[in-house]
């Protein structure tokens, strides 16, 4: 994907990045999250800390877009299959949403786990 591309999808709004995300990811089976040296995941808290969410993206190169000003975290791709089984019951556990594919206008779209996973679960079933 070029620069091109990759900043024309950036500039989509919080909903058709949704689309994008749920079709990439139906298509690719496998989703992208960044995290630090530790192998930590990155965790995004609202200013006032009522919502704490991790945020997600449907290809390398747009996570790796959102952290190019910083230089502890990179990629990790997590699939499907253990994003369905582990990730989604952890993050409903821990309290945490997903933020689903940040945008350059900083919007994104803030989903419960279950509901990201129905929704992908949907989407890969018309493939």
């Amino acid at each position: 994907m070029n620069n091109d591309e990759l900043n024309q999808i950036l500039e989509l709004d919080g909903e058709e990045r949704y689309d994008y995300f749920l079709s990439l990811v139906g298509e690719e089976r496998e989703i992208w999250i960044l995290v630090n040296a530790d192998n930590r995941f990155l965790k995004i808290e609202s200013e006032n800390g009522d919502i704490a969410h991790l945020p997600v993206w449907p290809s390398s190169a747009f996570a790796a877009d959102y952290a190019k000003d910083s230089d502890d975290l990179s990629p990790k791709s997590i699939s499907l299959p253990d994003f369905f089984k582990k990730w989604v019951p952890g993050l409903t556990r821990d309290g945490l949403q997903v933020g689903v594919f940040p945008g350059r206008d900083n919007t994104l779209w803030i989903t419960e786990p279950e509901e990201l996973k129905r929704d992908l679960q949907d989407e890969m079933s018309s493939f």
